[in-house]
């Protein structure tokens, strides 16, 4: 299989302002090939960016701006093939079983033992997915950045990072460790970036996505982490911006889309 994705953001900062970029595609092993571009922007003039190795084969791009800029940030890759799994580290699987900024598992534990008691495994994990697609509706801008699980469930609409964020959030208030990924997903509607949740059941990572919104087999991992919070497309660590646009495109290049069974065990590669 063969994808290309692209992203395109503009956005303008205060002085002093440091930011980081999640938006390259992760880089696990595994891949025939890969060609991708990254450019930053400012009046004009490329400023470079430094790359910081993240977690689960991830990539930062860090950049610090001393004056008050209008940057444009260009990202293009051409993806070959499918990345190998990576072993689950024990510590991960420690890590991810507990509560998380956005994920609030031990106030939802509660709610998981209630609805999925006398589950577990694959069972457990597509009883969860089934009933956050059925319990929420997905509307495009209904949700804060800030708004964890918890709101998540009390208000029963979100994006997709909230689908991922209350999946996780079960299924870790039941010990089965659940972590979300960032992926381009090609077939997605309306196109952005997407959110989904990974849980590891049968020794393997499996994406698991409510949203039903993208085929899962075609996804691509960008970030991986606790939540939101670890997976950001941009955020500041010092300073502030303002997005004002951001464009996403992912597709497969060669031969159609996989067709979507969402009852299917399927991992991100």
């Amino acid at each position: 299989m063969k994808r290309t994705v692209s992203a395109r953001l503009v956005f303008k900062t205060t002085a002093n302002t440091s930011l980081v970029l999640a938006v390259a595609v992760a880089r696990n092993e595994g891949y025939d090939a890969v060609e991708e571009t990254l450019s930053a922007t400012v009046a004009g003039s490329e400023v470079p960016l430094a790359e910081l190795a993240d977690v689960h084969g991830g990539r930062l791009h860090a950049l610090t701006l001393a004056e008050p800029s209008e940057v444009v940030v260009e990202y293009a890759a051409s993806v070959t093939g499918h990345a190998v799994p990576e072993p689950a580290d024990p510590v991960e699987l420690i890590r991810y079983v507990r509560p998380s900024r956005y994920c609030e598992s031990d106030r939802l534990l509660p709610t998981s033992y209630a609805e999925f008691a006398g589950l577990h495994g694959a069972e457990l994990v597509a009883a969860v997915r089934g009933w956050v697609s059925k319990e929420l509706r997905y509307v495009s801008g209904s949700s804060r950045g800030t708004d964890g699980a918890v709101e998540t469930l009390l208000h029963r609409r979100g994006v997709c990072r909230d689908f991922a964020h209350l999946a996780v959030s079960l299924l870790r208030a039941k010990d089965v460790p659940a972590r979300v990924a960032a992926v381009y997903a090609p077939g997605l509607s309306p196109m952005d970036f997407h959110a989904v949740a990974e849980a590891y059941v049968d020794g393997a990572w499996q994406v698991i996505d409510p949203t039903g919104l993208a085929p899962r087999e075609a996804m691509l991992r960008i970030a991986t982490g606790r939540d939101a919070s670890d997976t950001a497309f941009l955020s500041t660590v010092g300073g502030s911006l303002s997005l004002h646009q951001l464009a996403v495109t992912a597709a497969v290049s060669e031969g159609e889309l996989p067709a979507e069974d969402s009852e299917a065990a399927v991992l991100i590669r």
